[in-house]
């Protein structure tokens, strides 16, 4: 039974037209006019753990509309910065297992912060599922640019020779660049001076400035100063050299056994559904393969990181071991 109304023709107020509306739709959901009225899927949910405008946010705003159209379902991005992103993270530990509220989560959060905080309110490895690997990215180990180090072995001797004269500056205490800082200095086998900042940005002024010697910055941001000349670029923390800063040697080409650096994975409540686990990495794979979007992150210096929820825990609960053996004994009050 096909039916064409136009309203519009019957004349009448507004509001009348849209009361008549109201009033056919509920008749015809009694005579088979069910396909008339489809009931859109509420928003998900897309937390995340840091303030507007950081790259966390940055990423997840890329990224959700992505994973939306994929899904033929909005995905709406909800900021619940604090704690290093423990507080969004709970949020979605403690949700119904609906699939309605994803985290877009940080690796600190889930590798570090049970190491720093006195009270961590959720296990990330337990009470949160892993759905999708999505991004990864690497740091680099800039210095001033008028010291005399060229390589990491000029900085090593250095180091070495001189205990606590080279400073480097981080985002606070526990954050990712500290802990590459505190097993710089381990791998190196010399004693440095770290400094914490309120942010990274702080902390790379200084380093411009000759205040400190050195320190890590994520590719994204820190390649705009390494091309500009305003530092110099000794390394990569990655394992392979960085597509942005392609010169750029690796630490392991320096000798160091280092390959550690961020990510960020899309993780739902405890007990989900094998189904709804399946559906969101699938949607997720789809939409790293969008051209638009693979574009965009590829130029903020980040790599795509497509694979299986196995994946990200593996890779989780490896990096939660590695930064529980460099914070053993270090105090964070």
């Amino acid at each position: 039974m096909n039916v064409t109304v136009n309203l519009q023709s019957w004349g009448g107020t507004r509001a009348w037209r849209r009361r008549l509306l109201c009033v056919l739709l509920t008749v015809g959901a009694g005579v088979g006019w069910g396909p008339l009225v489809q009931a859109q899927p509420a928003p998900i949910r897309l937390l995340v753990g840091y303030a507007p405008g950081g790259p966390v946010d940055a990423a997840a705003r890329l990224f959700a509309p992505a994973l939306a159209r994929e899904l033929g379902q909005s995905v709406v991005v909800e900021n619940r910065p604090g704690a290093g992103g423990v507080l969004a993270g709970d949020l979605v530990a403690k949700a119904a297992a609906t699939g309605q509220v994803l985290f877009f989560g940080a690796s600190p959060t889930i590798t570090i912060s049970p190491h720093v905080l006195k009270s961590m309110p959720f296990d990330p490895l337990r009470d949160l599922t892993a759905l999708a690997p999505i991004l990864s990215y690497a740091n680099v180990l800039v210095v001033n640019k008028e010291q005399p180090f060229k390589t990491v072995a000029d900085l090593q001797t250095y180091a070495r020779a001189n205990p606590g004269k080279v400073s480097y500056g981080s985002a606070g205490m526990g954050g990712s660049n500290h802990l590459s800082g505190e097993l710089f200095a381990r791998r190196v086998g010399a004693q440095l001076t770290h400094v914490p900042y309120k942010g990274n940005a702080p902390a790379m002024t200084d380093v411009i400035g000759g205040q400190l010697t050195m320190m890590f910055d994520i590719i994204g941001t820190g390649r705009n100063y390494v091309n500009t000349g305003r530092v110099r670029a000794l390394a990569v923390t990655s394992r392979e050299r960085n597509p942005s800063l392609p010169d750029v040697p690796t630490l392991r080409e320096s000798g160091l056994d280092f390959d550690v650096g961020g990510w960020y994975g899309l993780y739902g409540p405890p007990q989900l559904s094998a189904e709804q686990v399946t559906r969101l990495n699938d949607a997720t794979r789809r939409a790293l393969a969008q051209d638009e979007l693979r574009a965009k992150l590829i130029e903020q210096g980040y790599d795509l990181w497509v694979g299986a929820p196995a994946a990200l825990t593996e890779r989780a609960t490896r990096e939660l071991t590695l930064w529980g053996s460099v914070t053993q004994g270090m105090k964070f009050d």
